[in-house]
């Protein structure tokens, strides 16, 4: 099924999902975005006018996804995609591409084998994610701002990469299945900055403050660094993994206690914003479609970014597709939730 506005760069299907021991991330400045000073100036320009119009934007630091490292069930060889050069209806990475050695996406969806070097794969681990930093203001005004295509081709002209000059922060989202087998979306507020009425399901981003405050670095949002955290990349893996069981305790008012562990399905990307990557959960919640749908109505913490909750059964959210009339009221992020948990087919 092909979706111009969502695509696949990774599904973990041969594991059913990843669990957090199986998840490592790689920190560095040489993973952050590219830039000189006119592409600063036009952010700062993009930055200046949207604080005009919504003066309570707030620029918070963001982790950015440059790449990722799939060991091989045999441990053979690694997978490793540059991020977001998938285009929209290519199959995602899985097993069955691997060879000793490593694949590069090219812009044009063709792989090219290389010898790269290799992370050192903790005992366990499968995925090694490449990250650096960006933050929302560099978003605006890069993966968001009407330039975009302009970005990318001076990308891939002057680095070999369209997605060098752009800020590809990393997101959340989840598959949230209730004990009775209902999978919990959300329409999102007309106020929100993106998709205003869609249906969504929970997410958001993990966030480098929450890992720089849990080491004891105390730093305001513009100095944060890499540095604060790269002793401690295990840190990272947890503000991944449970950022996205907070977000569903402040979106949909449920504690976390009622929350299974998180299970990554893998890495979807939204075209409607330069292919912005987002890691997709399934979490099992021990509550009832009931119990979720009263809580919610309570309100949470982010109440006000949704105005309804809305629940479609797991055998519905498994037949979703192109033809189904909800798919054009679900937003990206949504839409390739469902792909993974389509393919993925966890819990």
């Amino acid at each position: 099924m092909m979706d111009p506005e969502v695509s696949l760069l990774l599904d973990c299907a041969h594991w059913s999902g990843l669990r957090e021991h199986q998840v490592q991330v790689e920190l560095s400045d040489r993973f952050n975005r590219q830039t000189d000073p006119l592409l600063e100036q036009h952010i700062n320009q993009v930055w200046t006018e949207r604080l005009s119009k919504e003066p309570w934007l707030f620029n918070g630091a963001k982790f950015r996804l440059h790449s990722f490292c799939l060991a091989s069930p045999e441990n053979l060889g690694c997978f490793q995609s540059d991020c977001g050069e998938q285009q929209a209806g290519d199959a995602a990475h899985r097993p069955g591409d691997f060879i000793n050695g490593c694949t590069l996406q090219t812009e044009d969806g063709e792989g090219v084998s290389q010898k790269i070097s290799q992370p050192k794969h903790r005992p366990g681990s499968v995925l090694t994610l490449r990250l650096g930093l960006t933050c929302y203001k560099d978003y605006l005004g890069t993966n968001w701002s009407g330039e975009v295509a302009e970005l990318r081709r001076r990308g891939q002209e002057e680095f070999g990469n369209p997605l060098a000059l752009l800020a590809q922060p990393l997101g959340v989202g989840a598959v949230l299945c209730t004990c009775d087998g209902q999978v919990v979306f959300i329409r999102r507020s007309q106020k929100v900055a993106e998709a205003g009425g869609l249906l969504d399901i929970p997410g958001g981003h993990p966030e480098p403050k929450a890992v720089c405050e849990r080491l004891g670095e105390a730093a305001g949002e513009e100095q944060i660094s890499l540095v604060m955290m790269q002793q401690r990349p295990d840190a990272v893996v947890s503000e991944l993994f449970s950022s996205i069981c907070a977000e569903i305790r402040d979106e949909v008012n449920i504690p976390l206690s009622s929350l299974g562990a998180p299970v990554l399905m893998g890495i979807a990307l939204n075209h409607t914003s330069a292919g912005r990557p987002s890691s997709e959960f399934y979490i099992s919640c021990a509550l009832s479609s009931h119990e979720v749908r009263a809580l919610y109505w309570k309100g949470g913490a982010e109440a006000s970014e949704s105005t309804d909750v809305v629940f479609l059964s797991t055998t519905e959210v498994m037949q979703l597709n192109r033809s189904n009339p909800l798919w054009s009221e679900m937003c990206p992020s949504a839409k390739g939730a469902m792909l993974l948990y389509q393919v993925v087919k966890p819990g």
